[in-house]
This record gives C-alpha cells, structure tokens and sequence, in this order.
C-alpha cells in the first residue's frame, strides 16, 4: 500500500539506482551498477511533466540508457514521442544546459537500440551543441559516432569517433568507462571498411574493458562472427553464430546485436552458396523501426543470386516507398540488388536509376564493401561502369568499386546451387505431380485425404526446395527438370 515502509523502501531504492546510474552515464563517476540498470530498466517511464527540470530530466535519462543497455525495448519508438517531437520537447523546460545534454544522449542511445539510427544521430547531434563539460561532450560524440555508423555514414562516424577518443585519452579516465556505443561504432566501419584486422581487434578490447559484463561479451563475440565471415571461415563462424542465436548467452545480449548477428549467419549461408537456408533462417523476422536491421535487404541477397529476381523487387518495394525514413546503411545494398534484378529483367532505365541512386550514396558517405558482399562480379561491374559513364560526378569511384569487388564480390560463375526434384520427399514428390493440373489445393487436398493446411505447408516447402515463388514457376521447373 502507499505510503508503507515497504513502498516508502521501493521507492527510495528506485530513486538511488536513478541517482546513481545518471551520475555514471558519463565518464569519471564509475559505470552503472548491473543491479541498478535491471530495476530500472523494468520501471515505468514518468508522464511528461509540467515543466522539465534537471531531475526529471536526470530520470528520465537513467530510465531510457537502462532499457538500451537491458534491451528492454517494447515500447519502441513510443517512448521518445511521448516526450518529443523530433528533437524538441514537447513541454516547457527550465533546464541546465548539462541535464539537456544528458537527456538528449539518452534519448539517442536508446533510438540506437531499437534500429532507429537517424534518430540516433539527430539526438547525439543535439547533445552535442548543449555538452559544457567533457564528458558530456564524449558522451554526445559517442551517440554520434553510433548514430552515424548506423547509418552507413562512415566518415561523419569515424570523425566523432576520433574525437570522442581524443577527449577520453586527454581525461585520462579508467578504461573500463569507455562507451560501449564506440565499440559499436568501430564493429560497424571496420566491417563496412573490410578493415579485417581493426574489426578482429575490437572483440579482444571489449573483453578487456568489461569481460565480466555478459552483454559486452555477446557483442564481442558477434563481432568474432563477422571476423570469420570476412575471412572465410564460415563453418566455424556459423557453429558460433547459431550458439549465440540459439544458446543460453542470448538471455543477456541486445535485439539489435542479435539481429545483426543473424544477418551475419544469413551472409554465411549465401557465401556457401546455400541461398535456400539463408531465407529460411530470416523468414521468422520483420524490419525494425528505421531499418537499421533490414530483413528485405538480407533476403535479397539470396534472392539475386536463386534468379527470383520478381520476387526480390516485391520484396523491396517498402524500402524504397519508405525513402528517407530507410537507414542508409541498408537501403543501399537494396538499391545494388534492385539494379541488378531490374537489368536482368530487361528494365534497363530502372536498373540505372536504381544503381545510380546507390552509388551516389556512397559518394556521398564513404566508399565502402559491405553493400557489394557476395554480389554477382561481372554484372554488377559492368552495371556500375555504365551508370558511371554517364555521371561525370561518379568517375572518381571506379577505382575504388573496382578494388572492393576484386575483394567481396561472387565470381558470376559461382551461381547457388540447382534445387531440383531429387531434393523432394516422396511425399512432396507425389504432391508436385498433381500442381501440374486444374485441381485446387483444396481439391488435392480432399483427394489426398488431408487437411488444406497440410497441403498447403507441403506446397511451400516444395517451392523452397525448387527456389521458387509460385505454382506456374514450380511446373516450369518441374518440367524442365523432367526433361
């Protein structure tokens, strides 16, 4: 009941846990206590108050880095709204430049957390401009250089991160209170780089800084994965991959690292040339709010190289209807893989518009690999060679695409693997016999003596295994294959 000791006591612990883990959002305090950040990552966020103070705002900042930092991210993008409207807040505020700068961080660091990384950026940048100590202005940077990383703005992140550094290093601050959204950071622009060595480097830090911190040692070993990954050692990054997926460690990890961790598993499948399995471990999964983990673009990698390339553009219409809501990061490899499936379909205008788009991108933020991994060589060459050659602006990347393919992209004749009706059950077998009919599946399905629900999962197995779409393409296919 209110106003019992044992409320009075809940509400006293749950002001010194906000207390404290304000305090340590920024170097030079100690980090925040793990048994602080549980509790308040399941506390409910206050309504917006009358007028914002520094402790409102103090609060609201330790609540909001305790659900990033404990994945406690339900609420997605609600819980900002309810206190801004795009990097404005929504009530009056009598507040220190120092509590603007540490609420907004906050803010920022949890739009990183659930994917959304233009808000990320928007809301370090913000932080930025009211930080009037270094610590804050590390933390704000920290925020930025995540943010823009997120993004696939590699320049802008490294710049931040750069500077970030430079003010921990000047502070002389325990290494143990380094942010862990830098290591972030450098995951991403190493890989993105296919700066191997840099990328191999981070796990060992992070191990270093908080190895008891279970959550900073399930980033640390995703990050290992995509070392594997780009070294080729992909039987063993997929062993530790599906451990971490599927393993206990997942308990104490974040969605975001998860996701990307299981992007990097896909890529593994389709670097193999096991195209069919890299959908299907993705098939469960939707795009997060900002599509800072874009599941559209992951499966169209595997979709370019099956030859579906309807089914890729289908696929991907949302993430170019969603313009500059699309995380940039993401949204170029989709324009890659739509340049490709519209030229192999004969739109060549399309397929020009849609490399053009991306590669102006990439002139824009950085020259970078990772939206060129495991694409087709020649033709994406011989694709980006035209576009270039009709945008004066463009000549500059040829060298630099020209050495990235050299190094991520598939040899044309290393198509995925034919799935023909040899890989059938029997059961599917006698099933695929009867598509090439009038019936319905209904009808097949009385015939058979089985539910419509049963046919129907047998049927999209079928056309999994034959890497397929639809009814008319499996008779193509199993006729071609009969004859």
């Amino acid at each position: 009941m209110p106003g019992t000791p044992s409320s009075i006591d809940a509400r006293a612990t749950l002001r010194a846990a906000v207390v404290t883990t304000a305090s340590r959002l920024t170097p030079g305090h100690g980090i925040p206590i793990p048994r602080h950040l549980a509790l308040l990552a399941e506390a409910e966020l206050p309504t917006p108050p009358a007028v914002w103070t520094d402790a409102t705002a103090h609060t609201v900042a330790a609540l909001l880095s305790a659900r990033a930092r404990r994945d406690a991210l339900a609420d997605g993008s609600d819980v900002f709204r309810l206190y801004f409207d795009e990097v404005r807040l929504k009530r009056p505020a009598a507040l220190s430049s120092g509590g603007r700068a540490l609420l907004l961080a906050s803010v920022g660091e949890y739009c990183a957390a659930i994917g959304s990384a233009q808000h990320a950026a928007r809301f370090g940048a913000e932080s930025l401009l009211f930080a009037d100590t270094p610590a804050l202005r590390y933390r704000a940077l920290s925020v930025i250089a995540l943010g823009h990383a997120m993004n696939g703005e590699y320049t802008a992140a490294e710049e931040a991160f750069a500077a970030a550094a430079q003010i921990f290093a000047g502070a002389g601050w325990p290494a143990v209170e380094t942010s862990y959204l830098l290591f972030l950071a450098d995951v991403l622009t190493s890989s993105a780089r296919f700066d191997i060595e840099r990328l191999a480097a981070v796990p060992e830090a992070m191990v270093r800084t908080q190895g008891d911190d279970p959550y900073w040692t399930y980033t640390a070993r995703a990050a290992g994965v995509m070392v594997k990954l780009l070294r080729h050692e992909f039987a063993d990054g997929r062993a530790e991959a599906r451990e971490l997926l599927h393993g206990s460690p997942r308990h104490a990890s974040h969605r975001m690292v998860r996701y990307f961790l299981l992007c990097v598993l896909s890529d593994l499948y389709v670097a193999q040339g096991d195209d069919l399995q890299a959908l299907a471990v993705l098939a469960p999964f939707e795009n997060v709010e900002g599509h800072g983990i874009c599941f559209s673009m992951q499966r169209a990698a595997a979709l370019v190289r099956l030859g579906r390339e309807r089914e890729l553009l289908l696929e991907t219409d949302a993430c170019v209807a969603s313009e500059t809501e699309h995380c940039l990061r993401t949204f170029t490899p989709v324009l890659l893989r739509r340049a490709l499936a519209q030229q192999r379909l004969g739109n060549t205008r399309r397929a020009h518009q849609s490399m053009e788009a991306a590669l102006l991108i990439v002139a824009r933020t950085g020259t970078w690999a990772t939206p060129f991994l495991m694409l087709p060589h020649d033709e994406t060459r011989s694709l980006s060679e035209d576009v270039v050659a009709q945008h004066s602006e463009l000549k500059h990347l040829l060298a630099s695409l020209s050495a990235i393919l050299a190094r991520v992209a598939a040899p044309d004749d290393e198509s995925a693997p034919a799935y023909t009706a040899q890989g059938l059950t029997p059961t599917e077998r006698a099933l695929a016999s009867l598509l090439d009919s009038p019936r319905s599946l209904s009808e097949i399905a009385r015939e058979r003596g089985v539910s419509l629900n049963t046919v129907k999962s047998q049927v999209r197995s079928i056309y999994l295994k034959l890497g397929v779409s639809g009814r008319a393409e499996a008779i193509e296919q199993l006729t071609s294959t009969d004859a």
